[in-house]
Order: C-alpha cells, then structure tokens, then sequence
C-alpha cells in the first residue's frame, strides 16, 4: 500500500479525530473508500472480504457461537451467547428469534456440521442484514478464532462504487487506526489495483468527513 503517506494519513485520522462535537457514546471510526471505473455489477466490482485489523477497536465486534458439544461449553465460559441445534430448530419456527440473533450478533461462528440448519433458519435473517452465518471446524480452537472475529470486518460494495467500514473507535490512537486503515486499503489495492481507488475519507460515526491526500 504506496498510495498514501503514512504521516499524511496519520494527520487526517487526528484531525477526522477532533472535527465536530463530541457525543454522550463512544463513536467508531469509519473509512470510505471511493472508486474510479468499477464496474459494480461486474466480477471485478463483487468485492466482499473479510479483514482482520491489526489494531483490535476497544469497542469489539459481537460474536455469537452455534455449536453443541464440548465447542457449546467453551464459548460459554468465554461469556459468548450460544446457540445450539434446538436453538435453530426454534428458529426456523419464530422468525422473530432469529431476527433478534441477527441484530445482536455481528458474526455467527457455527459448527461446520450446523451449517445447513444454520442457513435455514438464520440466512433469511442475516443475509437482508449483510450477515452470514461462518462455517468453524469441529476441532477449531474457539477461543482464537472468537479472538479473531472481535476485530474482524467486512468490506464490501453494495450497490455503489465504494465501500465503508469500521476500523476504530475515537478513543483509539491515530496510529493504531492508521494501521487499520492500511490493512483494508492493501486488502482493495490487491483486489482492483491503485488506479481506481479515487478517494479515501475518514471520519466519526456522527463526526465531519476528512479527505486522505493520495500519492
């Protein structure tokens, strides 16, 4: 990723940082990323990709496990909500369940042999919400992965020549979200290539948009 200075990039994160009023809620971080010539409806412009950010947000993303078994056991003594077989069967039968997983879980971690009761019954609920319910395998260390998905997201086009995601939260340091923001700009330079990322904004949830200067 050579398209953008890293102090230049610090410097906008610092000032997308101060702009603006300041709210009663720890507001996150987003990125825009704005392309030039994709073509949104072709394979170049499916772009959906999971980043892990060097840089975990003090406010983690929410991970919820479905899984029986021993896997059950250990993520409920890490605190996680857990579902289980009988959970997905309810599911399938009250949509209104699993509409309440899907707003309160922002990754679905399954038991691979769960996968296909967990599509039925959870897909129609998250899908609308740009969820997906995550295959685990059966030996998975669920602890490492759960660690994982805290400081995972998505980034992706939907619809329009850009994409926008979390990658911190403004009590965080410039130059631990600048390290974010590098980790998904090399994620979509690999993807599409430099010359059609056009613009790269910063800014706070509630909080006044900062232009990154590029290269």
């Amino acid at each position: 990723m050579s398209f953008v200075a890293e102090e230049t990039l610090v410097e906008s994160i610092r000032k997308a940082l101060e702009l603006g009023k300041r709210r009663r809620f720890k507001q996150s971080v987003d990125l825009i990323v704005v392309f030039r010539g994709l073509d949104v409806k072709g394979p170049e412009g499916r772009i959906r990709e999971i980043v892990y950010l060097p840089r975990k947000p003090s406010k983690e993303a929410r991970v919820c496990v479905v899984a029986e078994g021993d896997m059950a056991v250990k993520a409920k003594e890490l605190g996680l909500p857990v579902y289980t077989r009988a959970d997905l069967q309810e599911f399938r039968k009250d949509r209104k369940k699993a509409k309440k997983v899907a707003q309160q879980c922002d990754w679905v971690l399954v038991r691979v042999d769960l996968m296909g009761l967990a599509g039925a019954s959870l897909g129609p609920a998250l899908g609308p919400r740009g969820k997906a319910p995550t295959p685990v395998p059966l030996n998975a260390d669920i602890a490492q992965l759960v660690e994982r998905y805290k400081r995972a997201v998505w980034v992706r086009v939907r619809g329009q020549p850009q994409v926008m995601c979390r990658v911190g939260t403004e009590d965080m340091k410039p130059e631990d979200i600048a390290e974010n923001v590098k980790a998904v700009l090399s994620t979509l330079e690999g993807r599409v290539g430099r010359q059609k990322i056009a613009r790269v904004i910063i800014k706070r949830t509630m909080g006044i948009p900062v232009e990154v200067p590029l290269l």
